[in-house]
């Protein structure tokens, strides 16, 4: 059973723009392992903007409750690429009050606009 859907876009400059001019920024929105590839450089700023897209397009699927963490959701990449989400904390919480056990995301970049969909499930 579909618990919520979320989407959500970001425009790609305006969301560097907006990293630039707030160095701190991306320390509050992105763990570690979302800021970084594998081999240690730093993703680009068009999968970062769908990484933001998908975890406003998650706040949305759980019903945007205030005091929700950035960093307590993130933008995973298994198996082949696909994304997914690894929650704890606050998002997990109100993932639980919902009855949600499973994700589905999507994410995808053009024309300078990041977009993302989140489906919870119960």
């Amino acid at each position: 059973m579909i618990v919520g859907v979320g989407i959500d876009v970001a425009e790609i400059d305006r969301f560097d723009a907006a990293l630039r001019r707030t160095p701190g920024m991306a320390g509050r929105l992105f763990v570690e392992r979302e800021l970084y590839l594998p081999g240690g450089e730093r993703r680009g700023i068009a999968s970062l903007a769908a990484r933001f897209a998908a975890k406003e397009a998650l706040a949305k699927a759980l019903g945007a409750p205030p005091g929700l963490l950035w960093t307590d959701a993130e933008v995973t990449t298994g198996e082949h690429g696909r994304p997914g989400l690894t929650v704890s904390g606050t998002v997990a919480a109100r993932a639980e009050l919902l009855g949600v056990r499973s994700w589905h995301v999507s994410l995808s970049h053009d024309a300078g606009v990041a977009s993302a969909v989140v489906i919870a499930e119960a």
